[in-house]
């Protein structure tokens, strides 16, 4: 991979992470028409995606994740611990939009750190 496409592809895929992550609030966990249809038959596998989203939301599974890999990828050289601070990126993206704010922001920004480092 030449130099100057190397840092175009990470901006490529955090972004389809970022317009995925708010796809999935605003579409499917703050849409009207998914609560009112949860609401009344809760055994369809829509609203099961949807509670065990909640789930994940409410333990903070993507932040910890993220906050995780970020840490990972901040301690390990060379490649594997760029390609961790990546992931921890992707996944803290994610924590941010879906309400686990205060505990993803801090790994954004170690992952960021990371990315940016020689």
């Amino acid at each position: 991979m030449s130099s100057r496409l190397s840092p175009i592809v990470p901006l490529i895929v955090l972004s389809l992470c970022l317009a995925a992550s708010y796809g999935l609030r605003f579409g499917f966990m703050e849409d009207g028409q998914w609560v009112g249809l949860c609401a009344e038959q809760a055994q369809r596998w829509e609203c099961q995606l949807r509670a065990g989203l909640g789930l994940m939301i409410h333990f903070r599974l993507l932040a910890w994740s993220a906050l995780a890999a970020a840490l990972a990828g901040f301690l390990l050289p060379g490649r594997a611990g760029w390609g961790l601070a990546l992931a921890g990126l992707c996944l803290g993206i994610p924590a941010l939009v879906l309400y686990t704010a205060s505990l993803a922001v801090f790994a954004v920004v170690i992952a960021g750190l990371r990315l940016v480092r020689r």
